[in-house]
């Protein structure tokens, strides 16, 4: 197993994407990025600790790639809004690729430019990529939220 970590907005909607995909194990919603240990929804909801929201996956790499989960990082969310996807707002929004290894940081700059030059998107892309820190786990209640509760989505 691999490892990949994502924010791409409400980590929710993005976790239940990726859950969706075959060869993507597990899933958790958490924290990544920011300035302090142990982070709660309500510090990283009130903007100052710095944290996305993201996904971390356990993926098999003998069943999807990579590369596809980059492909479908891609799809899920607008990469172009700095801080913001849908109705959310703020730097836990952001836009980001936590890569684990030099191959995902590789892999993850070389998607962002192709996709960057395809002329697909009207504005350029904001996405950072940058080495993965600590995972923060987020509250039980947020993991698998839309799923316990028989939703199919998060505004993406």
């Amino acid at each position: 197993m691999k490892i990949a970590t994502f924010a791409a907005g409400c980590f929710w909607g993005v976790e239940l994407q990726f859950s969706k995909l075959p060869g993507v194990v597990t899933t958790a919603v958490g924290y990544m990025g920011g300035d302090n240990t142990h982070p709660t929804y309500q510090d990283v909801c009130r903007g100052d600790t710095n944290h996305a929201e993201v996904v971390q996956l356990a993926f098999n790499p003998e069943v999807i790639s990579y590369e596809a989960l980059l492909k479908a990082f891609w799809a899920v969310h607008n990469p172009t809004t700095l801080n913001r996807q849908g109705p959310d707002v703020g730097t836990q929004y952001r836009s980001a690729i936590f890569y684990h290894d030099d191959e995902q940081k590789t892999l993850a700059e070389l998607s962002k430019t192709q996709l960057d030059n395809s002329g697909v998107l009207p504005d350029k892309i904001v996405t950072k990529i940058v080495p993965a820190e600590t995972f923060w786990s987020a509250e039980e209640y947020h993991q698998k939220y839309l799923e316990k509760r028989g939703m199919g989505g998060c505004g993406i």
